[in-house]
This record gives C-alpha cells, sequence and structure tokens, in this order.
C-alpha cells in the first residue's frame, strides 16, 4: 500500500506526496503530459528532443547538471509514445536544490542556438546508432507504419526520420515548449524523506509563480479496425531470420486490459512460458521467442517476436507461432497456469514498491490515467481475471486479419 496525499496549485499543477522515512533520499518526478502521439506528422520527433533539451540549461541556471552533482543528486529522463518524464532523487537536506532546477526550466528553458545545436546533433547520433546502425534496429521504423495507418502511433519517439529534427527551427521548437511544457500539463511527485508541510511551501516558493499555458484537448485521429492481414519482408545483413507478429489490443484503460497483459505472461514469461516449451524446447523452431504488449495508453499493439532456427522457413514458424495462439481460446486455461502468472506479476508489483523512484513513477502515471490510488489496486484488477476472459479475449485478439506481421531476413 502507497500512502500519498494530493494538492493543485493554483496554476494547475498537480502534487502528489509520499512519505517515506526509510530512505534518506527524495526523489522528484515530473510527468509532463506530452508524448511522441502529440506531434505534428511532418515534426516528429520533437518530444524526445526536448527531453535532451530540457537538460540544456534554463534562463538562471546555465548548466543543470552542475549543481545537481553538487547537491549529491542523481537525473534522468525518458519518453514514450504518450509521455515525457524527468525524474531526480537527492539527499533530504539538499531538495531544494531540485526544487529550484525543476522550476527553473519549467518557467523557460535558455533555448540558445548552442544548445539547440548540441542536443540535435546528440538525437541525430542516437538516431544512426540505435535504429539505424544496429542489427535489427530499425524494426519498428518498418513495423509502427504497417500496423497502423492512421492513429500517430505510426512514428516511434525516436521520429519518422532525421530530417524532421535536423531541419527543426528555433520557432519550431519554442512552439512546441509553449505548447505543451506548462504546470497545468504536469504531474508532480515528490516522495522520500520530508513532510507535506515543506513540500508545500517548496511549491507556493518555486512552484506557484510560473503561470499556466492554454493547453488544447487532445483530439487524436483514431485507428480504424483493420481488415486484413498486413506483411512486409525486409532483408538486412543480421545474424539471424527473425518473426515480428503484432495484434492490435485495447487501450490502456479498457477493463480487458490486466486480461490481454496476463495472456503475454502466459506465453511468454520465463521458460516454463508455452511459447518457450513448445517451439524452443519441443520442436525447436526458434532459438529464442518472446510475447509482450507495449503498454500504450490508447490502443496499443501485442507482439510476438521470435529468432528462428537454423533451415527453418518463415512460414514454418510463423504456422507453429498461429497454433500456439489459437491453442489460447480453443482450450480452457488450468487455474495452476493462471495462478502462477498472477503470483509472478504480485511479486513485481511488491517489489517495485521498495524503492522510493519506482513508487513517484508509479504514483505519476496513475494520476495521469485518472486516478494515483489505482498504484494500489493493480493486483485487485489482476486477481480478478478469469480462465474465461482468457479464452474470450484471445479469440478477439488472434485473428488473421488483426495481424501485421514483418518478416525480417537475414542476408549473409
Amino acid at each position: 500500500m502507497i500512502n500519498f496525499q494530493k494538492f493543485t496549485l493554483a496554476n494547475g499543477l498537480n502534487v502528489i506526496y509520499h512519505e517515506d522515512k526509510a530512505t534518506p533520499l527524495v526523489c522528484i518526478n515530473i510527468l509532463y503530459n506530452v508524448g511522441a502521439r502529440d506531434e505534428d506528422s511532418d515534426l516528429t520527433g520533437f518530444a524526445h528532443l526536448f527531453e535532451h533539451l530540457m537538460f540544456g540549461g534554463s534562463v538562471n541556471i546555465p548548466s543543470y547538471d552542475e549543481p545537481l552533482q553538487l547537491a549529491g543528486g542523481e537525473n534522468n529522463a525518458f519518453t514514450s509514445s504518450d509521455i515525457t518524464n524527468y525524474y531526480l532523487t537527492l539527499p533530504a537536506e539538499n531538495m531544494e536544490t531540485a526544487f529550484w532546477l525543476e522550476s527553473d526550466r519549467m518557467l523557460s528553458l535558455a533555448f540558445t542556438p548552442e544548445s539547440l545545436e548540441v542536443q540535435r546533433s546528440v538525437v541525430i547520433e542516437e538516431f544512426k546508432q540505435r535504429y539505424l546502425n544496429q542489427p535489427y534496429g530499425d524494426v519498428w521504423l518498418h513495423l509502427k507504419p504497417l500496423a497502423y495507418t492512421t492513429h500517430p502511433y505510426q512514428w516511434n519517439t525516436i521520429g519518422k526520420s532525421i530530417e524532421h529534427v535536423a531541419n527543426a527551427t528555433m520557432d519550431d521548437v519554442k512552439g512546441f515548449f509553449k505548447k505543451h511544457y506548462a504546470p497545468n500539463n504536469a504531474i508532480m511527485v515528490v516522495a522520500g524523506n520530508t513532510t507535506l508541510d515543506v513540500v508545500k511551501t517548496m511549491c507556493e516558493k518555486y512552484f506557484a509563480p510560473i503561470p499556466a499555458q492554454d493547453i488544447k484537448v487532445r483530439n487524436l485521429p483514431q485507428e480504424p479496425v483493420q481488415t486484413a492481414k498486413r506483411t512486409l519482408t525486409l532483408e538486412r545483413n543480421v545474424p539471424t531470420d527473425t518473426l515480428y507478429k503484432v495484434y492490435h489490443m485495447c487501450d490502456k484503460l479498457h477493463p480487458d486490459y490486466y486480461t490481454t497483459d496476463l495472456i503475454s505472461d502466459i506465453l511468454s514469461n520465463g521458460k516454463s512460458a508455452r511459447l518457450y516449451n513448445a517451439l524452443v524446447k519441443e520442436v525447436q523452431l526458434f532459438t529464442d521467442i518472446n510475447a509482450y504488449i507495449m503498454g500504450d495508453i490508447d490502443a496499443g499493439l501485442f507482439v510476438v517476436t521470435g529468432k528462428l532456427n537454423a533451415g527453418v522457413t518463415f512460414e514454418q514458424a510463423e504456422t507453429a507461432v498461429d497454433k500456439e495462439l489459437q491453442k489460447m481460446h480453443e482450450t480452457t486455461l488450468d487455474a495452476i497456469e493462471l495462478q502462477k502468472v498472477k503470483n509472478k506479476i504480485e511479486s513485481t508489483l511488491v517489489f517495485s514498491e521498495m524503492n522510493v523512484l519506482n513508487k513517484a513513477m508509479n504514483l505519476a502515471y496513475a494520476e495521469l490515467l485518472g486516478d494515483a490510488n489505482n498504484v494500489n489496486k493493480e493486483m485487485e484488477h489482476y486477481a480478478a481475471v478469469t480462465a474465461q476472459d482468457i479464452t474470450r479475449v484471445a479469440k478477439v485478439l488472434f485473428t488473421d486479419t488483426n495481424a501485421s506481421v514483418l518478416y525480417y531476413k537475414s542476408v549473409k
């Protein structure tokens, strides 16, 4: 059970406080309600670019990292299709340094040409290293637009192409900041060895003066129902033929989300899971195989991916996968097998509550989804899933017309 308290500043900043006297640290997590799905289709990669720009110095603080390091702190950030999340930890007695740093960059980045060029170069180099020059790196650059025709999930957080970030102007960057980086578009969690009174005082001192912005209501195009199987074959200089098969699934707030997540665990959580047992151990069609969900807020993807054994054709591999997926809705799940995956999830959730940073992140994300207290109800949702739910959801999920398949062929 994670206990917390909430309050909202006059400018719309949503603040969550969680006390943890077991740690000498304080963690501050600021989640901005902006991700790659909020980008213009002709200016992609901006949410990720800002993940970097936010460390490039603000109007009053030329270097973000230096004062934080002097205070004994460390920080990082990540971007997804849905959010951009910044977090730091530091000794509790130096907490004011964190409020000073985070509020100043929320108020106004420096937006110097030097900072933009440095971070632009970093992002471009990351695009090349991780997506273009690494084996299997370009998979999602092709698989996402295969699966999505309309929704902005069709591009990665890195962007559609290098050119979008390479050609970004200062006006483009400033405009994106003003549209999304504001107190009324953020959730701040302060967790650790401090008190609510201190947190409220700090928030009023550092964040209350920041003006709210006119944040437009998100109105994204909805992905139409897929009515036919889609396929794509790529030939690359990679070690092994690899199959990627994705299915459209429900959104994060749908009641069937937890059932779908459990289906992925039944298929692929550990060496005793169904896909590994059947297709790696028994018939040895794959050297490795996994199933997982993307975890997006809007309707996302259920992914099955595996590396083929030498001499195995894509047709053999995909037929075997389909057979295992079909079993999920043709036979009733054994109660012991279902309970096993529920126990694993419960263990993961319990361990996540032992780390103050994890608690801060989980509270912020749950609040974004509607209620921070849902962090305390997660296991209830999983526990309520029945074998009949598994069968029902699998039957809808694993249909051929709902599949997009990438045959990633090794060319030696």
